[in-house]
C-alpha cells in the first residue's frame, strides 16, 4: 500500500487551536486538499479522539465505506487545509453541519432531525 501524501508539508502547518486531539478525515480532504462540505461530532473512539468527523461531501457511499479513504490527523492540521471549521469547534457530540456552497458557510445539517 503506497503511504498518502498529505496535502500540506508539515513546514506549511500553523499552529491556528491550541491541541484539540484527533480527528478522522477524508481523503478528500486530507491528501487532494478539498473543502470540508459536511463535519460531524461523533461520540470519540478513545482519548485521543475528539469525535470531529470531516468529509467534503462528495465522497461516495463506496468511498465512505472504504476505510483506507481515512485516516487520523491532528485537528489543528485539518483546520490549516479549511479554516472555515473553526468557529464550530466548541460544538457538542451530536452536531453536524453542511456547508451551502452557493454561500460557502456551514448550515446546522438536520437531515436527521424528526419533524
Amino acid at each position: 500500500m503506497k503511504d498518502k501524501q498529505f496535502f500540506l508539508r508539515p513546514n506549511q502547518i500553523r499552529t491556528l487551536i491550541p491541541s484539540h486531539g484527533a480527528c478522522i478525515a477524508s481523503d478528500r480532504i486530507a491528501v487532494d486538499g478539498g473543502l470540508v462540505g459536511y463535519m460531524y461530532r461523533d461520540e470519540p473512539a478513545n482519548e485521543m479522539d475528539n469525535g470531529w468527523r470531516f468529509m467534503a461531501g462528495d465522497e461516495s457511499q463506496e468511498y465512505i465505506e472504504d476505510s483506507s479513504k481515512h485516516g487520523v490527523y491532528d485537528l489543528n492540521a485539518i483546520a490549516n487545509l479549511d479554516t472555515a471549521i473553526l468557529p464550530f469547534l466548541d460544538s457538542p457530540v451530536g452536531a453536524a453541519y453542511v456547508r451551502d456552497f452557493d454561500t460557502f458557510e456551514f448550515i446546522p445539517d438536520e437531515s436527521d432531525e424528526e419533524s
